[in-house]
């Protein structure tokens, strides 16, 4: 009797168990089949549906006059679906011979076991069209848009490339990648349990939308004269290599940007320079110095054309003026150093006015001297150089500079005549455009509009200006003195008869001092009284003669004489002075 009331105990336990898993089972499945039955169901719809994405294009970059820099092609993307090739060693031989591919790299994509498989993109249309007409089963044929530079390797720098997924990578294609790629669309088609798409079921399409037009404040024909101007002289010179900007100092529009070697958008990634093999590793820094942007990327030491600014910060403090005299033996010495002036013989006495056309280093030593270091290094920050310029492109490199501290009588010296520190390019186009323009330090820019498919503008870019970097007294009066530079003193060679020229020439040393190495370079705007157009050249390690206003200053001069009518910027009666003996610092 006790075993039986034991066993009835366990039967009991074991049924009472049962029944707790079965309703626990009933309750989830009616959970499942009426509380999560959304959730389930587009899993089952996920199993049967097959999703492509159709890419969308690209929006087309355009200069200030409309005329098309980068847009877009047509290219094929060919796929396989595995559940649905019928006969595999077709669609291999066709595929290899069409795509111009191993067979054994086909063969691994058309036995892979997958959903989609991806055998080659970028396809160009033709190709594409010969493989759709072959019918193959299994094999998809969609279309999608590559990236295509209509000039090939104009303002490559600027421009920047896209890579395969058509995403920006440098330049101003990934500055405004936002408004360039526009929204992908998708195709979706119905398959059974095996993958293989129904027929009769219509494809559910989503349209990709377009992406916007950027329109810039480059010049095509402005950009080709600076292009060819500087490509002359890089070969003449043997330079390694050759940056040019044109912008209008009124509000930072850059009308040219040019930094040769340029290299070609539509093969990015080929070195455009002739060599042995190289690894890897090594091939990837050489395009990585292929890419860089020398204008914004890469600093230097400015040489004389800083004597712009040290000549304004001590007009504007007051400890020069036009008419104080200075005598120049050749050399001035600071402390216990000998810092010489690039005449051997030295210019005698001058007034502060001939000492700018000569380029005199004694001259600037003895204002840089007058001014101190504190009022200096004040004045690099009014005039901006301790901060970025913000120009719309990547990687801009900031100013190298000493700490005020550490700014001692010799720094001081040497930082007046623009050695010891490095600044970049557009830093200084920037800076010397303020100090011209009446006291206005404007942005530099590229970007000017967006505009839509239809080419209507939907967005102005802006950009910030600062006023009162120097007054308009003292922007009046440097203009008048580079007026003289040009017409007078060292920077004779960008003279054109019949314009109104200002500028200044300079010839820098690079580190380290015993590879005699040199940076020739020059600025210069016209017309002198209004500046409409301000630009440099800097040409880095020229053989031969290497001074700026033998080298630079004749190829903006040669940019000037096509770039000046080409703007509608009218002559003006300007005299010319033959006999004033020459600088060529």
């Amino acid at each position: 009797m006790k075993n039986r009331t034991y066993n009835k105990k366990k039967m009991l336990v074991v049924f009472c168990a049962a029944c707790l898993i079965v309703l626990g089972l009933i309750v989830r499945l009616v959970y499942l089949m009426i509380f999560d039955a959304g959730y389930y169901q587009k899993k089952a719809e996920a199993l049967h549906e097959r999703e492509r994405e159709i890419k969308a294009a690209r929006g087309e970059i355009v200069d200030r006059n409309g005329t098309v820099l980068a847009t877009n092609k047509t290219v094929c993307t060919i796929s396989v679906i595995h559940s649905q090739i019928e006969d595999p060693e077709a669609v291999i031989r066709t595929l290899s011979r069409e795509l111009d591919m191993d067979e054994g790299t086909v063969r691994k994509r058309v036995e892979k076991v997958s959903s989609m498989e991806k055998v080659k993109t970028n396809v160009d249309k033709e190709t594409g069209d010969l493989i759709r007409g072959c019918n193959l089963a299994g094999v998809k044929v969609d279309e999608d848009f590559k990236r295509y530079y209509v000039y090939d390797d104009l303002a490559s720098k600027v421009l920047g490339f896209t890579g395969g997924d058509n995403q920006g990578i440098i330049g101003l294609e990934v500055k405004y990648e936002e408004e360039l790629k526009g929204s992908n669309g998708t195709i979706l088609t119905v398959t059974d349990a095996r993958g293989i798409e129904l027929e009769g079921v219509a494809e559910d399409r989503v349209e990709p939308v377009a992406g916007n037009t950027l329109q810039i404040s480059l010049d095509y024909n402005i950009q080709s004269f600076c292009a060819q101007a500087a490509g002359k002289v890089m070969e003449e010179k043997q330079a390694d290599s050759v940056s040019v900007i044109l912008m209008n100092p009124q509000n930072g529009e850059i009308l040219a940007m040019v930094n040769v070697p340029e290299f070609n958008l539509n093969d990015p990634f080929t070195l455009n320079t002739e060599g042995a093999a190289v690894s890897d590793e090594e091939k990837q820094n050489l395009l990585n110095q292929m890419w860089r942007n020398g204008c914004i990327n890469d600093t230097y030491e400015p040489g004389s054309t800083f004597k712009i600014i040290t000549s304004s910060a001590c007009l504007e403090e007051g400890v020069v003026s036009l008419s104080d005299s200075f005598s120049c033996p050749g050399y001035r010495m600071v402390e216990d150093r000998k810092i010489r002036c690039h005449k051997v013989g030295g210019h005698g006495a001058e007034s502060f006015v001939q000492g700018l056309q000569n380029s005199c280093n004694p001259v600037f030593i003895d204002i840089g001297l007058r001014l101190g270091a504190d009022r200096f290094y004040d004045y690099f920050k009014q005039f901006g150089l301790m901060s970025l310029t913000n120009v719309d492109l990547p990687g801009e490199a900031g100013t190298i500079m000493h700490k005020k501290e550490d700014i001692g009588t010799v720094e001081l010296a040497t930082m007046s005549f623009g050695q010891s520190f490095q600044i970049t390019p557009i830093q200084m186009l920037t800076t010397v455009s303020s100090l011209i323009n009446g006291g206005r330090r404007v942005t530099p820019h590229l970007g000017m509009a967006v505009l839509d498919r239809d080419g209507t503008r939907i967005k102005e870019i802006s950009y910030k200006e600062k006023k009162g970097i120097v007054s308009e007294k003292t922007s009046a009066t440097m203009r008048a003195l580079l007026e003289s530079v040009v017409s007078e003193g060292g920077g004779q060679k960008a003279y054109i008869e019949g314009y109104r020229i200002g500028g200044k020439t300079a010839t820098s040393q690079t580190l380290p001092r015993s590879a005699h190495k040199y940076i020739a370079s020059f600025i210069g705007f016209a017309p002198a009284d209004d500046p409409q157009v301000i630009g440099m050249v800097v040409i880095h390690n020229p053989q031969g003669v290497y001074y700026g206003g033998t080298i630079a200053a004749p190829v903006l001069q040669s940019i000037y004489d096509n770039v000046l009518p080409y703007l509608g910027i009218p002559k003006q009666a300007a005299e010319k002075n033959e006999n004033k003996e020459t600088a060529s610092r």
